[in-house]
């Protein structure tokens, strides 16, 4: 397949891009570099160095024998997107182009106008672009698990059916984000499903859970082809950052209560999920929507396996709670389907002991890049 992956130097871009390639597809890759720099700018930078596109794709062609095409630019110059699509003809595109933190987008007014306008008019250009140039191309777009919330009834996978005054339809199960990020995510959904049936797009939107991980088949050829692994408190999702504070001797911080549940998958079965989308794509005016997520855990269940795994390999690891700086139920029912990707075949790597234990070796061969500064919380909602 010829496979256009967007926002393709982050942490699930660029591995997404190598498996696809290793794989036998066509890849064509594009980066603005927008999370760099804003990682740069709030001093967030990720624990190991990582080479930009044109490095990292002659390191993996020298190592894997694969060529892998790239372009800088922006999403949302249309007429930008437009000359990708048109040119590269995808069958199918992966949208990670989107300003990816919730804690980013609640520090202040710029931040959270710099996070709505990047992600809306991506994917805006990017709908566009297929209409035009590419109208049977498959959209496969990252969304999040982080989109439904935490209601106190089972979360459905994508859709729900109603019963209202005797009649019954079938709508999209209903968003309540917790941070300006999500909610973009929400209205990508909106956006998307406006354009399916309106014009017949096929799109799959993945509901992802927080993803944890180093690696992957292709990174571990070679360790400047590691995905972008942030630790600090804007970028980095909760297990990469407790393993790393693990690592640095700073206590887990758990944010209040901990009772916080969400649904997780490691790197690997991200990459597993975004090729059995690719390679199932859906019928023509049908939006497929995919809960992406492997196990559930609470924070204090997080803290446990991290603390218990550091002790085997001798590290003082405590566990701290601190005062919430995230505004959110830190108790709360969570019941969330997600059985349509196990349909498609994935079968799952789960959090063992032996995968948090691997990847506390690796984070120990960068243990001098660690800067503690960014670990505690310097964004709060309120």
């Amino acid at each position: 397949m010829r496979i256009l992956i967007l926002g393709a130097d982050g942490y699930l871009g660029w591995p997404t891009a190598m498996a696809f390639r290793r794989a036998g597809h066509h890849v064509f890759t594009v980066d603005n570099y927008l999370r760099r720099r804003i990682a740069a700018e709030t001093d967030s930078e990720a624990l190991m160095p990582n080479p930009r596109l044109a490095e990292r794709s002659e390191i993996f062609r020298q190592v894997a024998g694969g060529e892998i095409a790239h372009a800088e630019g922006d999403c949302c110059d249309f007429d930008f997107i437009c000359k990708v699509v048109r040119e590269f003809a995808p069958e199918a595109v992966v949208h990670y182009a989107e300003q990816p933190s919730a804690p980013y987008s609640m520090i202040n007014y710029q931040e959270a106008r710099t996070t709505l306008s990047n992600n809306l008019t991506a994917t805006f250009n990017l709908i566009w672009a297929v209409l035009k140039h590419a109208r049977d191309c498959h959209i496969i777009k990252l969304g999040t698990m982080g989109e439904y919330g935490t209601p106190n009834i089972d979360i459905e996978e994508g859709w729900i059916e109603i019963t209202h005054n005797g009649r019954r339809d079938k709508f999209l199960y209903p968003r309540q984000a917790g941070s300006l990020y999500h909610t973009t995510k929400v209205l990508d959904t909106d956006l998307l499903w406006f354009y399916v049936r309106t014009y017949g797009l096929r799109v799959t939107d993945l509901m992802q859970g927080p993803v944890y991980g180093l690696s992957t088949d292709e990174a571990d050829l070679d360790e400047r082809l590691l995905p972008n692994f942030h630790y600090d408190d804007i970028f980095g999702t909760v297990v990469n950052r407790f393993l790393v504070q693990a690592v640095a001797g700073v206590p887990l911080t758990v944010y209040g209560k901990g009772g916080q549940t969400r649904g997780y998958l490691n790197i690997r079965d991200t990459l597993a999920c975004i090729a059995l989308a690719a390679a199932n794509p859906p019928r023509p005016g049908e939006l497929r929507i995919l809960n992406q997520f492997t196990e559930t855990f609470s924070v204090n269940d997080l803290a446990e396996r991290v603390r218990s795994v550091g002790a085997q390999l001798k590290l003082a690891v405590e566990v701290k709670h601190i005062d919430n700086p995230r505004k959110e139920l830190e108790e709360h029912y969570y019941n969330p389907a997600h059985s349509g990707l196990l349909q498609l075949g994935l079968q799952p790597h789960f959090m063992t002991d032996d995968v948090l234990t691997a990847m506390l070796e690796r984070v120990l061969r960068y243990r001098d890049r660690i800067e503690v500064k960014r670990i505690l919380p310097r964004v709060r909602w309120n």
